[in-house]
């Protein structure tokens, strides 16, 4: 299958091709992330994680929580109790046994569920975070508004996502990373499932953002009543850090 026919498939029917494309993945899947974000990706999780338990929430929504590496680190770092929301049942699989390795199996429950259409009456949650999650989805703008709705009003919202450098030197660097390297790597750690997932990625991101810029997404984060909605780009704009609080 080819990359231009892989996103293609991601466009029409997101939610099949997420949990196609990462059924593979689960056991191995916290440790192959920070080997190939080249040890980046638990210092984005945390700096997300950081914005959201400041404010000592007592519930906190983890959407999009994989194999729970952010419902963990929540847990970790914070009193809450925490519901993991995934819409793959292997990925919330693996995060009950994560979970419960950690020892936090009391303080973190998991629900099969989509941040499209989230099981949840409005303002649930003191806190929200969100994670690699609007490029899986049809309607970002719709997504982020239904994310915002089941939070209480002042609770703290927090989102990690990839993001595409915005300096040349560093963007031609990226380029050559998540189409050479990233497959490659992908291959050799962890076989034709992590081939699949990074022969994907560098795409799928370029397209988002050619589609929804960073900009775009912090406006919409505010029409769809989030204030103080402040960002930061990491790792020489590799990842991206967005964060707010439900309007009043």
């Amino acid at each position: 299958m080819k990359i231009s026919q892989d996103i293609g498939e991601s466009r029409r029917v997101p939610n099949r091709f997420a949990r196609s494309l990462f059924a593979g993945l689960p056991k191995r899947y916290n440790r192959l992330a920070l080997i190939l974000s080249l040890g980046q990706d638990r210092r984005w999780r945390r700096a997300m994680v950081n914005h959201v338990v400041a404010q000592q929430p007592k519930l906190i929504l983890d959407v999009a929580c994989g194999p729970a590496a952010v419902s963990i680190l929540l847990a970790q770092t914070s009193r809450a109790q925490i519901v993991g929301l995934d819409l793959s049942s292997d990925m919330l699989g693996q995060g009950v046994s994560n979970a419960a390795e950690a020892g936090f199996s009391s303080r973190i429950n998991f629900i099969l569920g989509q941040g499209e259409r989230l099981p949840f009456a409005d303002n649930t949650f003191d806190a929200l975070t969100f994670t690699y999650l609007l490029r899986y989805v049809t309607d970002p703008r719709a997504t982020i508004a239904e994310l915002v709705r089941v939070v209480k009003p002042g609770g703290p919202i927090a989102n990690l996502e990839f993001a595409v450098p915005s300096s040349v030197l560093w963007r031609a660097a990226w380029f050559g990373y998540t189409r050479w390297v990233l497959p490659i790597g992908g291959w050799l750690t962890g076989g034709k499932a992590w081939w699949d997932v990074g022969r994907f990625l560098g795409p799928s991101i370029s397209q988002h953002y050619a589609k929804y810029s960073i900009q775009w997404t912090k406006d919409t984060w505010a029409q769809c009543g989030v204030s103080d909605v402040a960002l930061r780009q990491m790792s020489l704009g590799g990842g991206l850090v967005m964060w707010g609080r439900k309007s009043a």
